[in-house]
C-alpha cells in the first residue's frame, strides 16, 4: 500500500507542476501534507517537517549567499574585462565568435542563474551573429549547453537539490565530480570549434564592415547538421518565442547597432558599461576575493555556506560601505534569493514524508525487485543514463525530490553509495537546459528570437552527446 502511495504523490506531484496548476513550492508542501494524511500519519507531520528544516538549513544557507556573491561580482564589474576579450577575441571570424559564445556562457554562469547567464551571453554576442549573418541557433545551443555542464555548480541547482533529497554535501558530490564536468565542459568548447568551422566554411572570414546587416533582410536559421539552411521567412512563422517579423524588420530596436555604419568591436559592450553599481578601483580585491573564496571551497577549508556567507558580506562591506547601497544590492537579487531558498525548504516537507512515513523504503524494495541482479552493481551507470530523459520530460523539482531518492535506496540495497548515484544524477543537465520545462530557455530563445523549435532540433542530439561523454568520464575516473 505504501508502495502505491508512494508512486501516487510523486506522480500527483510531477503532473501539477508539469501542467503548471501548482507553483514547484506550493506542490512540494501541499501534495505530501495530503498523502501523509491518506497515509494516517498526519500527527507526525511536524516531526517529519522540522527534521527536514534542520537537515536542508545549511543547503539553503549556501545557495542564498552564493546568489548574493556571485550577483554582486556582476554588478561591480568583475566579470567586464572578461566578456570585453572575448569579444575581442572572436573579432569576425564566425569560428572564434561561437567558442566565444561557449566560453562567455560557461563564464557568466558562475552565478548559478541561467536567466542571468542567458541575458548577458546574448546581449554580447547577438549583435555579432546578427551583423555576420551567423545561426542564431548555433548560439542558443553552445550557451545552452555549456550552461548545462555550469549548471552542476553546488549553487547552481541540481547539486543542491540531489544534496537536499540525498541528505549528503553538496561537497561530496560535486567536489569528486570536478575532473568529470571539466571534461564536458572541454566536450562543449571541441562542439563549438566544430560548428565555427562549419560557419565559417559558410560564410567565410569578414571584417565587421563587410558584414552589415540590412533591416529587411532575412536572418539564417541553421536547424542541424545536413538539413541546410532556412530563412528566418520560414522559421519565424510560428507562435512561439521570437516568432514572426520582428526578428527580420529590427522593429524592436534590438538591430540598431547591428545596422550602423562602420563597426568595431568596441561597439559591443555586453554589459552596460556606465552602470552606477561598478567599482573599478575594487577590482583586483573582487578578483582576489573570488579566487580565494573558490579555492576555499575547493580545498573544503570551511563548510560551502560559511565561506559564501562570509563572502557575500564581505564583498558588500568593501564594494557597498554605504547601508542603502547594501540594501538596493541585496534587493536587486532578492527574487532570485527567495525562489531557491524557498524551493529548499518547501522541499523539507516533500523528503520528509516521503522518508518519515517510509514509502521511499517500499518504493526502493519494489524497483530493486524489477531491476535484473546483473543491473543492480551498476545503478551509477543506470542512474546516469536515466537522467537524460528524465530531467527533460520533468523539472529538476520532479526528478531529484521525487525520483532520486528511490533510486539511491535500490543503489544502497546493491552496494552502491548514494554520493556515487548523486554524481551520477548531475550528467543530464546540459539536455535539461534547453528542456521546455525551463523557464530560462525561454529567455534564451527570445532575446535571440529563435523558435524553440528550431532550438530544440539543433541542440538535443549535441546536448545528449555532451552527458554521455561526463557519465563516460565519471566512470572512466572511478566517479561514478
Amino acid at each position: 500500500m505504501l508502495t502505491i502511495l508512494g508512486f501516487a504523490m510523486i506522480a500527483t506531484f510531477l503532473v501539477l507542476i508539469m501542467m503548471k496548476k501548482m507553483s514547484p513550492i506550493a506542490a512540494l508542501v501541499l501534495i505530501p501534507a495530503l498523502f501523509c494524511v491518506f497515509v494516517g500519519k498526519g500527527a507526525h507531520l511536524g516531526d517529519y517537517v522540522i527534521d527536514g528544516v534542520s537537515s536542508l538549513a545549511p543547503t539553503a544557507a549556501m545557495l542564498m549567499f552564493a546568489i548574493v556573491y556571485f550577483g554582486v561580482m556582476i554588478d561591480v564589474g568583475l566579470f567586464d574585462p572578461i566578456v570585453r576579450a572575448i569579444l575581442r577575441f572572436c573579432k569576425a571570424d564566425p569560428m572564434r565568435i561561437v567558442v566565444g559564445t561557449a566560453l562567455l556562457a560557461a563564464i557568466v554562469s558562475l552565478d548559478g542563474d541561467g536567466s542571468t547567464t542567458f541575458m548577458i551571453t546574448v546581449s554580447a554576442m547577438y549583435p555579432l551573429y546578427k551583423r555576420l549573418k551567423m545561426s542564431l541557433v548555433v548560439m542558443t545551443g553552445v550557451a545552452a549547453m555549456a550552461n548545462g555542464v555550469m549548471n552542476t555548480l553546488p549553487w547552481g541547482g541540481p547539486t543542491a537539490r540531489a544534496a537536499t533529497a540525498l541528505k549528503v554535501d553538496a561537497t561530496d558530490i560535486f567536489v569528486p565530480m570536478i575532473p568529470a564536468l571539466a571534461v564536458g565542459l572541454l566536450a562543449v568548447v571541441v562542439l563549438a570549434y566544430v560548428l565555427g568551422l562549419r560557419e565559417r566554411r559558410r560564410l567565410g572570414t569578414l571584417t565587421l564592415d563587410e558584414a552589415l546587416v540590412r533591416e529587411a533582410e532575412s536572418e539564417t536559421v541553421l536547424v542541424g547538421a545536413g538539413s541546410g539552411a532556412k530563412s528566418g521567412a520560414e522559421s519565424g512563422s510560428g507562435t512561439g518565442p521570437g516568432a514572426g517579423t520582428g526578428a527580420a524588420s529590427g522593429s524592436d530596436g534590438s538591430d540598431g547597432d547591428a545596422a550602423r555604419g562602420a563597426g568595431s568591436d568596441d561597439d559591443f559592450q555586453g554589459l552596460d558599461p556606465n552602470r552606477a553599481t561598478l567599482r573599478p578601483k575594487l577590482y583586483w580585491f573582487n578578483a582576489l576575493l573570488t579566487v580565494a573564496l573558490l579555492t576555499a571551497m575547493i580545498m573544503e577549508l570551511l563548510p560551502i555556506p560559511v565561506l559564501f556567507l562570509l563572502g557575500a558580506a564581505l564583498a558588500l562591506t568593501v564594494n557597498f560601505p554605504h547601508i542603502p547601497d547594501q540594501k538596493a544590492r541585496i534587493a536587486a537579487h532578492a527574487d532570485n534569493v527567495l525562489n531557491v531558498s524557498g524551493m529548499v525548504f518547501a522541499a523539507a516537507v516533500f523528503t520528509g514524508v516521503l522518508t518519515g512515513t517510509g514509502m521511499v523504503d517500499h518504493m526502493a524494495n519494489w524497483l530493486v525487485d524489477t531491476i535484473p541482479d546483473g543491473m543492480g552493481p551498476h545503478m551509477g551507470l543506470v542512474t546516469g543514463l536515466l537522467s537524460l530523459p528524465l530531467t527533460y520530460f520533468m523539472s529538476n523539482d520532479g526528478f531529484y525530490f521525487g525520483v532520486l531518492p528511490v533510486l539511491a535506496e535500490a543503489g544502497q540495497a546493491h552496494g552502491v553509495s548514494t554520493l556515487e548515484i548523486a554524481r551520477a544524477s548531475i550528467v543530464g543537465q546540459p539536455l535539461h537546459m534547453s528542456s521546455p520545462l525551463v523557464p530560462a530557455v525561454y529567455v534564451l530563445v527570445g532575446m535571440a528570437k529563435v523558435e524553440f523549435g528550431d532550438h530544440t532540433k539543433f541542440v538535443v542530439k549535441w546536448a545528449v552527446l555532451t552527458c554521455l561523454v561526463i557519465l563516460a568520464a565519471g566512470i572512466l575516473f572511478g566517479i561514478i
